[in-house]
This record gives structure tokens, sequence and C-alpha cells, in this order.
């Protein structure tokens, strides 16, 4: 049977907007990713995933592109579904927000 795991995933403020006036987006809501089942069967524990964040003018993360990833692909997957449940403060514009989530699987 596969053993629970304890995952600390770490967001970065590394946020980006558009117009250097603007505020930074405001997270109101954080959605935890999973440790992929498949990393931990491969001995893999731990990692990061930099991904950077569109966000609709009412707050809605609407797409998340990786930027980059160690290692590259184990993680992507749970990042970016994760990252389309966040939800910002809405500003009545679109921006865009950079995060850093980090891996560590303590058995």
């Amino acid at each position: 049977m596969f053993k629970t795991t304890k995952l600390f995933a770490l967001a970065a403020a590394l946020t980006l907007a558009f117009g250097a006036a603007q505020a930074a987006p405001k997270v109101v809501k954080k959605v935890p990713p999973e440790f992929p089942r498949e990393a931990a069967q491969k001995g893999i524990s731990n990692g990061s995933v930099k991904a950077e964040l569109a966000i609709d003018p009412d707050g809605k993360v609407s797409k998340v592109t990786v930027l980059e990833a160690e290692p590259k692909r184990v993680f992507d997957k749970a990042v970016t579904a994760a990252l389309l449940e966040w939800k910002y403060e809405g500003s009545g514009e679109k921006q865009t927000a950079e995060v850093k989530l980090v891996f560590r699987n303590e058995d």
C-alpha cells in the first residue's frame, strides 16, 4: 500500500504585475499540490517548480506556464492542477504573477 507522505510546498513571493505602479496580486485561496505518486515510487524526494500565472480581472487563475522545474517534468502536472485552483483578489485588470513551489517528501 502506498504510504501517505508529508508535502511541504512553499510559495515564494516572486510576483510580477503589469505596470510598475500596480500592486502585487494578493492570494486569497491557495491549494497545495499533491506529491506525485510516480515521483515517490522513483525515489524522487524533493524538487521545485517556478511558474507564471495569468490572472483574470476577477482574480481567477486562467493559465499556468512552467518556467523552470527541477527535476524536469516530474512535478509540472501537480503544480499546474493546484495553481489553477488558486484565487487572487480581483483587481479589475489582467495580471501575471510568478510563484515557486518547493516539494519535500518526508517519510
